[in-house]
């Protein structure tokens, strides 16, 4: 690996430092010189953002906790709802008016010839044009804002849920599917409130205010359209509704599964192009995008069978209005406005029913994202924090595993009754063959699971019975593949301690030894590494990694390996920033190398579900056994490659 120089390069850059990371021969990170300027600029017209006023608990609350509905979540905002409907009367009493002025002005004004009449009905005609105008303006731009509220709440709530589930959860879940969660789902939700339920209102009550006025006006034609009309549409809504629901809740899975498929290609980009899969992976995307393309034809073809349908059977019923109705304006039992109106009225009674068609599916695509929504939020974690549970005091690092049974899965029991001593300030190796169960030891010490049976101490205190905070706040994880975040190196070392100074920063990459790299960047501590760190080399994340791990200042540390990914040099001085690191804490190292193991003030060998051996390094050799068969063959090839 290098570390410097045109042959080695840092990966990193920061704002302004893209012409010099370009020169030294490193990968671009920042912004260009020629746009900084303007990017400052922009900045500087942004407003000031107050802090978001939110609060994470580990343990849910009692609205968190109740079953997730359309009802409970626009419930909270009561208040807001009221207004929004108060604004969508306002506008459909003034948008209905219409008809009802047009048969004034021929029956009185045309009628009577009534110069008066009329211009007094077309005065209030275009006020009532203005009231709606002004009424949808506000109806839109309020409830839009109520919708944006429902929104943010809504993702937050979604996501501290995912911030609760226990590791077994995403292990479980395609990372694809719970994006959908985030996405499409929310999203469908977004345009149900905001397109769906706010419409609703309008047309439910547009239907409500022009029956009402139907049957006012002449209630045997009303009557006549209920009969003839009003079970055809009833009975194609029945259906209709049957047949949508089937189909978007398979809508709903199908583009979870066309997410899912797309994130797992691009995170495995590089497995695919070595292994020259890329023609077979757009085989298998051409066939989950298929189903997706399917799901959503038969729900298109639902919807082309009920739209003109129902248009059929409006224009049935007009044509039937029209028969009759004009034989009753013939025999004088109601006049021509009255029939104007009520033929106008009649028009304005079947749009709002094929309005009701398109809402519906918009319905549906909500409901089914609620569904799928209320799922993931009721699902509890598998480790969860304790309604009592206390907090960890400051701890000297003494681990106990006490008669420890666990097993990823009730069937498959990896551990079997452990019996686990770790001395407070010990250096603690766990060797064995792959799948022994050393990992799995790493985390039911850091509750990342708990033990199907048995108990996990520190210090004497069940970790079922304290804080995730306090506890995690004491310990520290390095894993044998380290992730890093979007941006900056200083962010990344201080995400355990955000508050660190950049001198304490500074001083955590001194002590694994990366203080001279860091020196050679255009921003220093201030530069920005790519998404995931891809840009680094496996052993530059490791040491990263392992400054956040000095900068945290741990009580028990956990290190899976952490100097696997090194070259000789580095591992070198990787090791001797261990010392320091390791001094006085309590440090569980899962080794992969007999020289990492041989550090140890104990080793343990793990296998079979169990510890077989357990000593320090010369009492395991001496003893011959497992342990010693390992040290010998490692030996054996040490010397061979010398």
């Amino acid at each position: 690996m290098g570390w410097g120089g045109a042959a080695g390069g840092s990966p990193f850059g920061g704002p302004g430092a893209g012409a010099s990371s370009a020169a030294a021969g490193l990968p671009f990170a920042g912004i260009p010189e020629e746009l900084a300027k303007k990017v400052e600029a922009l900045l500087a017209t942004e407003p000031d953002h107050p802090d978001d006023d939110i609060e994470f608990h580990q343990v849910p609350t009692a609205r968190e906790r109740e079953p997730f509905t359309l009802r409970s979540f626009i419930g909270a905002h009561r208040r807001s709802m009221v207004v929004a409907f108060a604004l969508v009367v306002v506008e459909t009493l003034a948008q209905q008016a219409g008809p009802l002025l047009t048969q004034i002005g021929i029956d009185k004004g045309i009628g009577d010839a009534n110069v008066a009449v009329l211009l007094a009905v077309s005065a209030i005609y275009l006020v009532s044009i203005v009231i709606t105008i002004f009424a949808s303006y506000g109806r839109v731009a309020f409830t839009g804002r109520l919708g944006e509220t429902l929104m943010f709440e809504l993702r937050v709530r979604v996501f501290s849920h995912f911030q609760r589930l226990s590791l077994d959860f995403f292990t479980d879940e395609k990372a694809g599917r719970l994006m959908t969660r985030m996405t499409s789902d929310i999203d469908a939700l977004t345009t149900l409130f905001q397109d769906g339920l706010v419409n609703l209102a309008v047309q439910g009550l547009t239907l409500i205010v022009i029956a009402g006025v139907l049957f006012w006006m002449s209630p045997t034609l009303a009557f006549i359209m209920i009969l003839v009309v009003v079970p055809l549409m009833v009975a194609m809504t029945l259906w209709f509704r049957s047949a949508s629901d089937r189909g978007y809740l398979v809508v709903r899975d199908r583009i979870a599964e066309v997410l899912s498929d797309l994130q797992e290609s691009l995170s495995g980009i590089r497995i695919i192009t070595a292994h020259n899969r890329r023609a077979h992976n757009v085989i298998h995307h051409d066939n989950v995008v298929g189903a997706h393309k399917d799901a959503n034809l038969y729900t298109s073809r639902v919807g082309a069978i009920y739209g003109p349908g129902t248009e059929f059977v409006g224009v049935i019923g007009q044509a039937l209005i029209l028969l009759i109705g004009g034989q009753m304006v013939l025999n004088g039992s109601l006049s021509l406005g009255e029939l104007t109106a009520f033929v106008l009225y009649l028009t304005a009674f079947f749009a709002p029913i094929q309005q009701l068609v398109q809402l519906y599916n918009t319905y549906q695509q909500g409901q089914s994202a609620v569904t799928k929504l209320r799922d993931l939020l009721a699902t509890e974690p598998s480790v969860a924090e304790a309604p009592d549970a206390v907090e960890l005091p400051p701890i000297t690092g003494s681990v106990d595993l006490d008669d420890v049974t666990f097993g990823y899965s009730p069937e498959v029991v990896v551990l079997h009754d452990v019996d686990l001593h770790i001395a407070a300030g010990e250096t603690f190796a766990l060797v064995g063959p792959t799948g022994a169960g050393k990992s799995t030891i790493a985390k039911l010490v850091t509750r990342f699971y708990d033990p199907l049976s048995g108990t996990v101490r520190i210090d004497g205190h069940d970790l079922r019975s304290v804080t995730f905070h306090s506890l995690r706040r004491q310990l520290g994880v390095v894993p044998q593949e380290p992730f890093l975040f979007a941006g900056t190196i200083r962010d990344n070392i201080a995400f355990a301690r955000p508050e660190a100074s950049d001198d304490e920063v500074l001083e955590a990459c001194t002590a694994v030894g990366i203080d001279d790299l860091v020196a050679r960047l255009p921003d220093g501590i201030h530069s920005v590494v790519h998404e995931r760190g891809s840009s680094l080399s496996s052993g530059e994340r490791q040491l990263l990694a392992l400054a956040r791990a000095f900068l945290a200042r741990p009580r028990v540390l956990v290190l899976d390996e952490a100097t696997s990914n090194l070259d000789l040099r580095s591992e070198a001085k990787i090791e001797r920033a261990l010392d320091v690191l390791l001094d006085g804490r309590t440090a569980i190292i899962i080794a992969h190398r007999l020289a990492t193991a041989m550090r140890a003030d104990r080793i343990a060998v793990v296998d079979r579900g169990g510890i077989v051996e357990l000593g320090t390094h010369d009492e395991l050799v001496a003893l011959g056994g497992q342990y010693g068969e390992m040290y010998a063959t490692w030996v054996q090839h040490t010397e061979g490659a010398e």
